[in-house]
C-alpha cells in the first residue's frame, strides 16, 4: 500500500512527490521544514504527516510518543519500535537541515489536537448567529472557557467596574450639540435583538417609536428552541406572530417525553417542550413585522456606552453613531456589559454547564427526554460531578437528533471546563443513545455557561435602563433561561413597560417594580443545591439520582396538578405542600440525607422563601380580584405601581401558570 503526498523532501512550490511506502521498514524518526524545504529523519506516523503538510505543523517528533516537538535535531535516531508500531517507509530526496543561526527563533511547541477540536474544526461555522447556541466554532468554545476561568478564579476582582451606563445632571440636549444624531427621539432602544426583537415588536406595534440594535446580523440559530404550544401561544397573545404563522415556524413536533434516573423512577409525560420552533424561520417572521410597525433596525453595531439624562439617555454605538431614547432595555443576556457593570466584583453562585450536539443518523427518533441520568457521580479532572442528559429530534432532518449533557456547578477553581466535558461527552453520549459516534454524522457541537445568581432578578440599577431576560436574572436557576424564559413573562413586561413609558415612571425605582422579587423562583435555589455535587462532602455517588427518583416517584403518584408544572419550570406552593408531605411520609429516613446535601444555612434560607411564596399565594387568591376595580380608580402613577405589585404575586406564586 502506498500513500503519495506532495511537497516533501523538496522545495514546497514544487509539483514534487514523496512516495510514503506502508512497509514494516522505517527511514527517520523526525521530520523537519524550514524556508519550504523538507527532510525526513525517521518513523513517521501517518496521521500526523498529514497534520504537518496541512500546515498544522512545522516539525514533527515521531519517536515512540507521536507528539509535536519543536527544533532540529542534530543526529538521526532509529526507533525499531516506532517502526513496528507505525508501519511506514520514507525515502528523503532533500539533504539534511543546515544547522540554523542562533538568532532564529525556535518553533513552538505544539499540542496534539483534542478529540473535540478535531471534531469541531471539521464543521462549517458560517451561519453562526447571536444569543447562546449562535455560535459554534471550536474558537467560540475556547472564548467560553476562557470567560468560565475568569469566573472561577478565586482571584478577588480589582479596580473600579467599567462604566458602560452613566449617569449625568441636566438635558441630554446639551451633549447631543458635540453629537451625531442617527435618529429623532426614541421611546425605547432595545440592546440584543436576538430575543430583544419579541418586545421590541408588541411595543412597536402598540405604537411606540422603537430602535433595535444587534451587533451582528438580526437572524437566528439554526438549532432548534424547544417549547410546548401553550408557551409558544404567548408570542401570538402578543402580536408578535399570527395563529396562521405558528405552524409556519414549528420546524417538528413528537411526543412522548421520557424523565428517568439510573436506577431508579421513569415517566412518560406528553406535550411538554415537545416542539422544535426554528428561530431563523421565527426571528424573520418577528423583524419583519416589527420593521412594518415602523420599528427601525440598526445591524453591525453594537453597544459602546449609555449616558443616562435627566431627559433621556444617549446610547453611543461602537460605529460612532449616537440614539437618543426615553428607555433602554437590556436583552443581551448575562454576559451584558451593563451586567457586568452591576455585577462587578460579583460570584455567580450557581452554574449551569450545557454541551451538546445537533447530529444525522438516529434511526429510534420519535421521542424526547427531559431529564435523564444513566450514570452515578462522575470524576472530571480534579473535580467531580453529576451529569444529566436532554434530547430532542431536531428539525433539519428525520433522523437528526439533538443531545445535551448538563451539569449544575459552583464556580469553584477545581471544577471542569466545556472541552473536558465535552471530551466526557463523546464517550458517554453513545451509551446513552446506543449508537456509535462513528455511525453519526456531527452537524453541530452546542455550548453554553449559564451562571445563576441569588439577588434575581435584577433590580434596575440606573434610571432609564431597564434589563430583561437573561440579563435580569429572571431564569430558574435550574433552566437555560432563553427563548423559555422571556416569552413567559412577554405579556408582563410589554405592558409594564407600556405603562412606565406612558406615565412617564422611568426612575430605578420605578422600574425596578418591573423586576420583583419572586419567591418562587428564590425557592428553587435549594433544588440546584441538591442537583450540584459538593466537594466539601463525602456522600454516596448514587445520591443525586436516588433524590431525584424518589422526587419525580412521589410526583408520578400526587398525578399532573404536581408533576406538570415542576417540569415546565414552574413552583407552586399548594403542590410543593403535597410533595413535601409524601416524601416525610414514604421516605421518613431520606430527610436526614437531604439536609445533609443542602447545608443548614440554605435550607434556612430555602424556608423564608417558601414563607414569602405561601404569602404571595394567600394575596394573588384573595386580593387580586378586589383590588383590580380598586386600582382603576387611581391616579395612573398609582396604578402603575399597583398592577406591578399584582404580577409580582401572581407571576411570583406560579400561578400565571394554567394547564
Amino acid at each position: 500500500m502506498t500513500s503519495v503526498v506532495r511537497n516533501v523532501g523538496a522545495s514546497f512550490s514544487s509539483n514534487s512527490l514523496l512516495q510514503i511506502s506502508m512497509s514494516d521498514q522505517f527511514c527517520c524518526d523526525r521530520l523537519c521544514v524550514h524556508r519550504s524545504r523538507a527532510c525526513c529523519l525517521g518513523t513517521i506516523n501517518p496521521k500526523l504527516l498529514r497534520d504537518m503538510i496541512s500546515g498544522s505543523a512545522s516539525c514533527v517528533d515521531f519517536g515512540g510518543s507521536s507528539s509535536l516537538v519543536g527544533g532540529w535535531s542534530s543526529s538521526s535516531s532509529s526507533s525499531s519500535w516506532g517502526a513496528r508500531r507505525f508501519g511506514i517507509q520514507v525515502r528523503c530526496s532533500a539533504p539534511p537541515p543546515v544547522a540554523m543561526p542562533t538568532t532564529t527563533s525556535p518553533h513552538r511547541r505544539t499540542s496534539p489536537k483534542t478529540r473535540t477540536q478535531r471534531i469541531m474544526e471539521g464543521i462549517s461555522s458560517e451561519n453562526e448567529a447571536g444569543g447562546a447556541g449562535g455560535s459554534s466554532s471550536y474558537q467560540a468554545l475556547k472564548r467560553m472557557d476562557e470567560h468560565w476561568l475568569r469566573m472561577r478564579s478565586m482571584k478577588p476582582v480589582t479596580g473600579p467596574a467599567p462604566e458602560v451606563v452613566q449617569r449625568h445632571q441636566g438635558s441630554w440636549l446639551n451633549a447631543a450639540k458635540t453629537t451625531t444624531l442617527e435618529e429623532p427621539v426614541f421611546d425605547m432602544v432595545v440592546c440584543g435583538g436576538t430575543l430583544g426583537v419579541f418586545l421590541a415588536t408588541t411595543l412597536a406595534l402598540r405604537g411606540f417609536k422603537v430602535a433595535l440594535i444587534e451587533k451582528g446580523p438580526l437572524r437566528g440559530r439554526e438549532q432548534d428552541w424547544n417549547v410546548s404550544r401553550k408557551e409558544l401561544q404567548e408570542l401570538v397573545k402578543a402580536g408578535v406572530i399570527t395563529e396562521d404563522e405558528v405552524d409556519q415556524v414549528i420546524s417538528i413536533e413528537f411526543n412522548p417525553s421520557r424523565v428517568a434516573f439510573e436506577g431508579g423512577t421513569e415517566i412518560w409525560v406528553t406535550d411538554i417542550l415537545n416542539l422544535g420552533v426554528s428561530p431563523a424561520k421565527l426571528i424573520n417572521i418577528s423583524k419583519n413585522r416589527f420593521l412594518k410597525a415602523g420599528g427601525v433596525l440598526f445591524e453591525y453595531r453594537g453597544l459602546s456606552k449609555v449616558d443616562v439624562f435627566d431627559n433621556g439617555a444617549v446610547v453611543s454605538l461602537d460605529d460612532g453613531t449616537s440614539l437618543v431614547s426615553q428607555l433602554v432595555v437590556d436583552v443581551m443576556g448575562n454576559a451584558s456589559p451593563i451586567v457586568r457593570q452591576i455585577r462587578w466584583g460579583e460570584r455567580p453562585d450557581g452554574v449551569c454547564l450545557v454541551v451538546g450536539t445537533c447530529a444525522r443518523g438516529f434511526v429510534n427518533n420519535t421521542a424526547s427526554d427531559l431529564i435523564y441520568t444513566h450514570t452515578p457521580v462522575t470524576k472530571v479532572g480534579a473535580s467531580k460531578t453529576q451529569y444529566f442528559w436532554e434530547a430532542f429530534p431536531a428539525g433539519s432532518g428525520s433522523r437528526d437528533r439533538t443531545t445535551y449533557m448538563f451539569t449544575y456547578l459552583d464556580a469553584t477553581p477545581s471544577r471542569p471546563s466545556l472541552e473536558q466535558m465535552l471530551e466526557d461527552y463523546w464517550n458517554l453520549m453513545p451509551l446513552y443513545q446506543g449508537i456509535k459516534l462513528e455511525d453519526l454524522k456531527v452537524l453541530r457541537v452546542l455550548f453554553g455557561c449559564f451562571p445563576t445568581y441569588r439577588s434575581s432578578p435584577l433590580p434596575a440599577a440606573f434610571d432609564r435602563v431597564l434589563q430583561v431576560g437573561d440579563a435580569s436574572g429572571i431564569q430558574s436557576p435550574i433552566s437555560f433561561g432563553g427563548f423559555g424564559a422571556i416569552i413567559r413573562h412577554l405579556g408582563r413586561l410589554s405592558n409594564g413597560v407600556a405603562e412606565a413609558l406612558e406615565a412617564d415612571m422611568l426612575d430605578r425605582r420605578s422600574l425596578a417594580l418591573l423586576n420583583p422579587y419572586l419567591p418562587n423562583l428564590s425557592a428553587v435555589w435549594m433544588y440546584q443545591r441538591a442537583m450540584s455535587v459538593r466537594l466539601d462532602i463525602k456522600s454516596s455517588p448514587h445520591f443525586i439520582n436516588t433524590l431525584l427518583s424518589v422526587n419525580f416517584q412521589c410526583m408520578q403518584r400526587l398525578g399532573d396538578p404536581v408533576l406538570r408544572p415542576f417540569l415546565q419550570d414552574v413552583v407552586q406552593f399548594g403542590p410543593q405542600v403535597q410533595l413535601l408531605t409524601t416524601i416525610m411520609l414514604t421516605k421518613p429516613l431520606f430527610i436526614p440525607q437531604i439536609l445533609r446535601q443542602v447545608g443548614i444555612f440554605p435550607l434556612f434560607d430555602w424556608v423564608r422563601h417558601f414563607i414569602a411564596l405561601a404569602t404571595y399565594t394567600i394575596l394573588w387568591l384573595a386580593a387580586a380580584r378586589f383590588l383590580s376595580s380598586w386600582i382603576k380608580s387611581l391616579p395612573e402613577k398609582k396604578q402603575y405601581g399597583w398592577r406591578r405589585r399584582l404580577e409580582a404575586w401572581q407571576y411570583g406564586s406560579g400561578l400565571d401558570y394554567h394547564p
